[in-house]
């Protein structure tokens, strides 16, 4: 795993520049970009990648990938939409995780135990989840939900809203994991070869179980966190969030064909596309184009990383778990 809480990896330092290269283009460029109220909206907006962000950066680094997470979250959202509506403010707090780890349990036993590769496993369940998002709606958003569940995570703890300290908790977490236990190891051995972590000892099929309720479980914060901002659930819930994790992901280092991630790199990611896309619309770019600039994100950084030998193309045809 590169970098750590204290040292920062070549790859990092530059994304960290990139970032502030960004903030002083779109400070020049629109007069609206470098207020508090809109950095402040930059941060908002980047809590629920984030958060998905971590998930798919485990997944990634077992060589995997997960191309449901945002319906995952539009799930677990429902749930919480519906615990809101009933003015069960606990419940609403516990379901969206809840919902999380048992739809990433469902997605772990299709890919781990029904063997079926990850990319096509889960863009099967993304349609299964997503009509399931359509069905339990009724084909009407949740809207107008009380605002008991907003003022808990808006509520301040030594001057920093309660949400800041859950994310920065659930980052230190993830990382604490990756290099503090025998999960980190045993993930990223996974990623460099799966045959050769079986025959070292390393409970593969188990890891990866654990790796997908991982995500589950951070997609389902992210649902908590997300319905508590703008108290609505609407039918095309995280229909953008698969890519836009993936493309942040891999930004901040973490190779797409397994055994090596960055969690810093990852956070350094997920705010240069919030930047990207904040400055573009404030500049008179159509949100229609952030779609595009993901893509194109996604492509530039791969593309780099096999012209320097980093990603092979016989690694990305080959494909993993």
């Amino acid at each position: 795993m590169k970098g750590t809480l204290w040292r920062w990896s070549a790859r990092e330092i530059t994304l960290a520049a990139v970032c502030l290269l960004a903030c002083a283009i779109f400070s020049l460029a629109s007069p609206w970009f470098a207020t508090a109220d809109n950095l402040g909206t930059v941060l908002r907006n980047s809590v629920e990648l984030l958060l998905i962000g971590l998930g798919m950066t485990l997944i990634l680094a077992m060589g995997g990938v997960d191309v449901s997470v945002g319906v995952v979250m539009g799930l677990a959202a429902w749930g919480v939409g519906q615990m809101l509506g009933a003015n069960a403010l606990f419940a609403a707090v516990l379901i969206g995780p809840a919902i999380g780890i048992a739809v990433g349990a469902l997605t772990a036993t299709v890919v781990v135990v029904g063997r079926i590769p990850a990319i096509v496993g889960t863009l099967g369940l993304y349609g299964v989840y997503r009509t399931a998002i359509f069905a339990l709606l009724g084909g009407q958003w949740l809207s107008g939900l009380p605002d008991g569940l907003t003022r808990w995570v808006n509520s301040r703890l030594l001057g920093l809203p309660l949400m800041a300290w859950l994310i920065a908790l659930a980052w230190l977490l993830v990382w604490l994991a990756l290099r503090r236990t025998a999960y980190g190891p045993h993930l990223l051995a996974i990623g460099h070869s799966e045959e050769k972590a079986r025959l070292s000892g390393v409970p593969v099929n188990r890891i990866r179980f654990m790796t997908f309720m991982l995500s589950g479980l951070l997609c389902g914060i992210a649902a908590t966190f997300y319905v508590a901002t703008y108290r609505n659930v609407e039918m095309t819930i995280g229909s953008t969030l698969a890519l836009e994790a993936i493309a942040a992901v891999v930004l901040g280092g973490t190779r797409i064909t397994g055994g090596e991630c960055s969690l810093l790199g990852t956070l350094l990611g997920v705010l240069l596309l919030r930047i990207l896309q904040n400055g573009l619309l404030l500049i008179g770019v159509p949100s229609l184009w952030q779609t595009v600039v993901t893509g194109v994100l996604l492509l530039g950084v791969l593309s780099a990383e096999v012209l320097s030998g980093r990603l092979s193309v016989n690694g990305l045809r080959r494909g993993r778990t």
